[in-house]
């Protein structure tokens, strides 16, 4: 199964995700946290540390994976295991801003949705936390304008993948889907 939890931030959209997994896994079943964020200031510190306090006695796994987010399969044990993957506005901007080379909406859209796929058909229960965009009004600058078009068409091809899509307000879910 695979579970889309979309919310503003604040929202309460990652403690619903974590909940959302663990009831999924059964006993005995692996489960692992894919943590995409790049820590750049004492604000990313912090957030990470709250997310680990949230999740600590759970009994998730946690792995850094910042970018090619299938590449967490290869760091996974075999067999059953259930999947939270926080969270594709992260993983969205890695990808497209990556020192690298800059990629376009389209394609970071294409490569994150092929890799949730894989992840989807080799893991039992997959989770997957977003942001809702287009929500404030406010205009910006060509390139967060393309990044905020990316996520848009991101989180419409996530809900078309997922069995189940929950929104978080005010920390009351709301099933979508």
């Amino acid at each position: 199964m695979m579970v889309l939890v979309v919310g503003g931030s604040g929202s309460g959209k990652s403690s619903y995700a974590e909940k959302a997994a663990v009831s999924l896994a059964q006993t005995g079943m692996k489960k692992y946290y894919l943590a995409t964020m790049h820590v750049f200031n004492d604000e990313g510190r912090k957030k990470v540390e709250r997310h680990r306090n949230l999740r600590n006695g759970k009994g998730f796994f946690t792995i850094e994976q910042p970018t090619r987010i299938s590449g967490a399969l290869e760091k996974m044990e075999d067999g059953d295991r259930a999947v939270l993957l926080e969270c594709i506005s992260n993983l969205t901007a890695n990808e497209m801003f990556s020192e690298k080379k800059a990629m376009t909406g389209i394609q970071v859209t294409e490569n994150v949705i092929r890799d949730i796929k894989m992840l989807k058909e080799q893991t039992n229960h997959l989770v997957v936390v977003s942001n809702n965009v287009f929500e404030d009004g406010i205009t910006y600058d060509e390139t967060t304008t393309k990044y905020i078009q990316a996520m848009g068409k991101m989180n419409q091809k996530l809900a078309a993948l997922a069995d189940r899509v929950v929104e978080v307000v005010a920390g009351i879910p709301v099933t979508i889907k």
